[in-house]
Order: structure tokens, then sequence, then C-alpha cells
């Protein structure tokens, strides 16, 4: 449920959150669930975009806007030029800080519709390799276009649920698991978010939460790292669950370098655990906990159970036609996800995109290069958006806002340009592909991801 209409805050989280913070402090923060939350997007610097606006201090790229645009009307988003989120949860590039060392394999466990995953993305070296996994088939779709969209090639989007990790024992570097939770940081923005509210489903959604990191757990090697993040402000789905993972799942806490500016609370229990929360009233975001811990506990072997076929190798003769779409295109192989499409990935992560095929169900892997269709093969869309992308392999055609907007509607188009596929661009910035026929385009931009809006 999802509503503007205002709805008081429920009465028991008043109590409750008067007892943890204290009068002023809950006050201070009743008061900011009633105003509006700034506007911020995060810039892709790997596509060369950047943007006026003040700078979210605790994110390099992420931007405040002094105005929401209507983000669905401006062809750069689409481009994945840059994502729209909320700066609070930005917060998770000072926790990869603090890690000390750079991970090769990092699971976002809980990751649609892609905000924290794109960022991930981003912090990442390339050749590092991010599963971004989401259980609800739907929410993964969603989650597979905002990362095709970002670009970056060496990405595996799965649609699993955490037991289903368990067997890839130790394979993590890092886990980020932005847990499902009681959603108390959405009361500012969802009035419906107040009503579904109850200490039940506190009560729940902390076992849940639970369950989760425990169901995981053995993924992560000995000494690797756990985000643990929410969107709520109370201890139980916050301090009590770190404290149940250093206690029975065997981590310590990693303390962070944060500034007294940023006006971020600490533990609100006494306890004085270096955890850290995003109070609307008091930070510039909405709210949101967040926690790094370090495994110390050591992980049992585990089995090596397959639930389906892995990566099948193309054909060289059929590969071939597809030489020259990818820069550096000798760092990349060549691999059928199904009978009628062939995909690149990353030479060096063409073992562990393997095995994590072997393991759980995914959508895709690396770069969607072409569909088969008859003799020919079709480019796809992830291709046009992807950052490795040779720019010389297409035909490319620079459309002005009513054209891009037409394209993103999946309207008729006309392009000046040579016959067959051909890159649109906006502002320079690739948004699909187009097969000209000379009077005509086909429009090949995906009917899942066109705009619905009415234009103005």
């Amino acid at each position: 449920m999802t509503t503007t209409e205002k709805i008081a805050l429920p009465a028991e989280f008043v109590s409750e959150m008067t007892n943890l913070l204290g009068a002023d402090g809950a006050r201070q923060l009743f008061e900011g669930l009633e105003t509006p939350c700034p506007t911020s997007i995060r810039c892709n610097e790997a596509k060369g975009y950047d943007t006026d606006g003040e700078p979210v201090a605790w994110c390099r790229t992420g931007r405040y806007l002094s105005e929401r645009p209507q983000f669905t009307l401006d062809p750069l988003l689409h481009a994945g030029c840059y994502y729209v989120q909320e700066a609070a949860s930005m917060f998770v590039e000072q926790a990869f800080k603090a890690m000390g060392e750079c991970p090769q394999r990092l699971l976002d466990l809980c990751a649609s519709p892609g905000g924290k995953s794109t960022l991930w993305r981003s912090l990442l070296p390339d050749g590092a390799l991010l599963v971004a996994n989401e259980p609800l088939r739907q929410r993964a779709m969603v989650l597979a276009e905002n990362l095709a969209k970002w670009g970056q090639p060496d990405v595996v989007v799965s649609n699993a649920y955490p037991a289903d990790f368990a067997p890839l024992t130790g394979f993590f570097d890092v886990i980020a698991a932005d847990v499902p939770c009681s959603g108390e940081g959405m009361f500012r923005k969802d009035m419906g978010a107040r009503n579904e509210w109850s200490l039940e489903n506190v009560r729940k959604s902390a076992e849940l939460q639970r369950s989760i990191i425990a169901d995981v757990w053995p993924a992560l090697r000995q000494g690797g790292y756990l985000v643990y993040s929410t969107c709520t402000f109370n201890r139980s789905e916050d301090e009590d669950n770190v404290s149940y993972i250093c206690d029975e799942l065997g981590a310590e806490l990693v303390r962070l370098d944060v500034p007294e500016e940023w006006n971020v609370m600490g533990d609100t229990t006494g306890q004085e655990l270096p955890v850290y929360h995003f109070l609307p009233g008091q930070s510039r975001g909405e709210g949101f906990f967040l926690a790094l811990l370090r495994k110390t506990s050591t992980t049992a072997g585990g089995g090596n159970r397959k639930h389906k076929k892995g990566v099948r190798e193309l054909p060289l003769r059929n590969a071939s036609k597809l030489s020259g779409w990818l820069q550096n295109e000798a760092d990349y192989k060549f691999y059928a996800p199904d009978d009628s499409h062939v995909a690149a990935v990353r030479k060096s992560l063409y073992e562990d995109v393997q095995r994590l095929r072997n393991h759980l169900k995914t959508v895709w892997a690396g770069v969607l290069l072409a569909e088969a269709k008859g003799q020919k093969w079709v480019p796809q869309q992830e291709l046009a958006l992807s950052q490795v992308l040779a720019s010389e392999a297409f035909p490319r055609v620079d459309l002005s806002l009513d054209e891009a907007l037409a394209y993103l509607r999946r309207d008729a188009i006309t392009v000046d340009a040579p016959r067959g596929y051909v890159i649109v661009t906006y502002q320079g910035h690739p948004l699909g592909f187009v097969n000209n026929l000379g009077a005509r385009a086909n429009n090949l931009y995906p009917p899942e991801w066109r705009i619905r809006k009415q234009l103005p």
C-alpha cells in the first residue's frame, strides 16, 4: 500500500522511539518525518556524466538536486548516466572504504531495484565480480534492467533465496544485505507504511533478518565482510540483530570514519557499538541503518550440488560473426545463456560465472550480445548500453529530445544513417538500437522498458 494521504505516526512507534532516543531526539525524528526528503542522484562516472548539485558528503558521485525533475522524461536516466538514489543509502561507500582491501567477489543479496548494486559496481574495480540477487522474479527483472543500463560487464544477476548460496562455501569476500524490514524509514514518503507498521511486524522482521543472514553465512569466507543495513530505527532490527550476528554466527564490528558534521547517529542502546543511524531531522536522507562486520568464524565445507547445466560455450564459427562488437575483445569469452542468445563474460571470471550458474537461477551474466534470428545475429539492448561496446561497431545517430522520447516510447522514428543496425544516442549517450530499413527504422527498444508516461 502506498498513499500520500496524511496519516499519524503509530502510537506504539512514538512510544518506542521516545524510549530509545529520549524526548528531544524523538521529537527531532518525528518532525523530520513530516518534512520532505531532499532529492538526490548518483552519477555514472564510467559514462562520463556529472551534473550540478550539492555533493553528498559520504558518496563521491552523489548529488543533491534543488528540485525534483520528471526523471522518466529524461533520456539520460534511461541511458544509465545517473541513478535516482536516496542519499542515506549511498553511505555504503564508507563501508567499502573501511574494508582496507579490494574485494574480488561481492554479493548484493537483497538488491532490487538496484541503487546499491550500481553503487557497489562503481566502487569495485574492473575484473571484480558483482552478484546482484533478488528472490522475486519480477523484481529481479527490474534489477537486471537497471544494471544493464549502468553498463558495467562484470555482473551476474541472480534470482535466488539466501539458502541457495550456502553451497558456495566461502565464495564471497563481501556480502551486502539490505534486509527486508518493518519500513520505519519509509514513514516520510509512504504514508501506507505507517498503517502497516506494528510491534508484531517488527518482531517478525527481526526474526526474518536473522534467518536471512544465517542462511547465507556459509557463503562468506572467514575474514570477509558483511554489510548489514535496514531502513528502520528500532533496536530489534538494528543493534540487537548485529549483536546476534557477532555472538551467534561469529563476527566483529568494524568502525567507520564518520565526521561529526555528517550528523550520523551511533548506537542508540547505550552499548557504544560502532553502528550508524541516519535519522530524518538530523541527517540529510531517509531513515537508514548500517553496520560493517568482519566474519571471525570458520567456514565449514559444503556440498557441490548442481541445479542446472552450467555455461555452454558458443561454437567459434558462430562467435566469429560478432567479432569487433566489444572493446578488448580478446579479454572476453563468448557463451550461450540459452538456445538463441550469445553473451560474453570476462575470461578471468568465466569459471566463477560457470560455478554460479551451476548453483543458482541466473537472469543474465556478463554482456548479452545478440539473439539468433534465422541466419542473422540481432544485437541486444544490453550491448548498446554497455561500457565495453566498441565505438566503431555500429553507426550512430544522435537524437533530439523529442526524438529520443519517441524512441523510448517505442514509437516509429526515422534516422539518417546507413541501412542495418544503428545505435541511437542522446547527447552522445547510447539509448539502444534501431534496424534502419531506409524509409523507416524498426524500433528495437525492449517493450518491457518503454516509457508509458504520457508526454506533456
